[in-house]
C-alpha cells in the first residue's frame, strides 16, 4: 500500500503479554497484507485496508474490557503516555470526519453531475456541474494534503513511555501505539488517494515531496498511474471540450466507478469512526475510575 509511515523505532520491551496477543496477531497479519500489497493506494486496497482496522479495533475493544486491562491502565491514567494516546485518538476522530465529509460532498458532486448529464444535450447545468466539482476538488486535494502532514505531526507526539518497566503495562501501551500508527498509515493512504493532482508530473511531484519528507514509502510513477477520481477528471476534461455522444457516456461510466467507489469508502469509514469513539469512550472511562 502507499504511503505508508516511516515509523520509527519504540524504545520499549517488545515481548508479549497474554493479554495483547490477539492484538498482536491482527496487527501482524495487517502488516502481512500491506506488505505484500501492489505500492499504489488503490480505492480496493484502501477498503481492504479500512476493514482491517475495524477488526484491529474489535481486538482493542476485548483487551480494553478486560478487568486487569482497566485495574492497569486506571493505576497509571496520570503519565504521560496516556495523555498522548488520548490526544492521538482526538486526531484520528477529526481526520477520520473531516475524510468522511470529504466522500459525502464527492458523492453529492457526483449525483449532480450524473443528473446534468441525463439531460439534454447542450444543456448549461452540464458546464455548471463541471465547474462546481472541478473547484470542490482543488480545495479537497489541497485540504487532504494539510491532513496528511497533522497525520505526521500527531505521530511524532506519541513519543513518552511508562516511568514503571511493568510488563504488561509497556505491552498494552506499546499495542495501542501500534495501533494508532496503523491507523494513521491508512488514513494517509486515502488522504493521498484524495490529494492525487490531475497531471502526471504534477502528481508525481506530490509523491516526490511527501517522500522527501519522510512521509511516504517510494512507488513508481506506473504505479500510481490512474484511479477514479483521475478516470472522472480525465473524462470531465475532455467533455468541457465537446459533449460528444460518446463523451458523455464515458463520464457517465467514470462517474459510476468513482460513486461505487466512494461508497465503499464512506463505509469502511464510517465504521472505523464510531470503533474510534468506542474506543475512545473506554480509556476514557477507564482512567476516570
Amino acid at each position: 500500500m502507499a504511503a505508508k509511515y516511516q515509523l520509527r523505532s519504540i524504545s520499549l520491551p517488545t515481548r508479549s503479554h497474554p493479554t495483547t496477543a490477539r492484538v498482536e496477531e491482527e496487527l501482524s497479519r495487517l502488516q502481512s497484507w500491506e506488505s505484500t500489497t501492489s505500492s499504489a493506494s488503490t480505492s480496493d486496497s484502501i477498503c481492504r485496508g479500512l476493514c482491517g482496522l475495524e477488526e484491529l479495533y474489535d481486538c482493542i475493544d476485548d483487551l480494553l474490557q478486560m478487568a486487569s486491562t482497566q485495574q492497569l491502565l486506571s493505576q497509571h491514567q496520570q503519565e504521560k503516555c496516556m495523555d498522548e494516546l488520548l490526544d492521538g485518538s482526538v486526531k484520528l476522530l477529526d481526520i477520520c470526519g473531516i475524510t468522511r465529509d470529504f466522500m459525502l460532498q464527492v458523492k453529492e458532486h457526483v449525483f449532480a453531475l450524473q443528473s446534468a448529464l441525463r439531460r439534454r444535450k447542450g444543456d448549461s447545468s452540464i458546464e455548471t456541474s463541471i465547474a462546481n466539482y472541478t473547484s470542490f476538488s482543488k480545495k479537497m486535494k489541497k485540504d487532504a494534503k494539510k491532513l496528511i502532514s497533522q497525520l505526521k505531526q500527531a505521530d511524532n507526539m506519541i513519543v513518552s513511555q511508562p516511568l514503571e518497566q511493568d510488563l504488561h503495562l509497556v505491552a498494552v501501551i506499546r499495542v495501542l501505539r501500534q495501533v494508532c500508527a496503523k491507523n494513521m498509515s491508512i488514513f494517509q493512504s486515502l488522504l493521498v488517494f484524495l490529494a492525487v493532482p490531475v497531471s502526471k508530473s504534477n502528481r508525481w511531484s506530490l509523491v516526490s515531496k511527501l517522500m522527501h519528507k519522510g512521509v511516504v514509502a517510494c512507488e513508481s510513477q506506473t504505479d500510481i498511474n490512474g484511479h477514479e477520481l483521475d478516470g472522472v477528471d480525465s473524462a470531465l476534461s475532455s467533455l468541457c471540450k465537446s459533449a460528444e455522444v460518446e463523451k458523455i457516456r464515458i463520464a457517465r461510466k467514470k462517474l459510476e466507478a468513482l460513486e461505487v467507489c466512494i461508497e465503499g469508502l464512506e463505509s469502511g469509514l464510517e465504521s472505523v469512526f464510531r470503533r474510534l469513539i468506542k474506543t475512545r469512550a473506554s480509556l476514557l472511562n477507564i482512567i476516570s475510575q
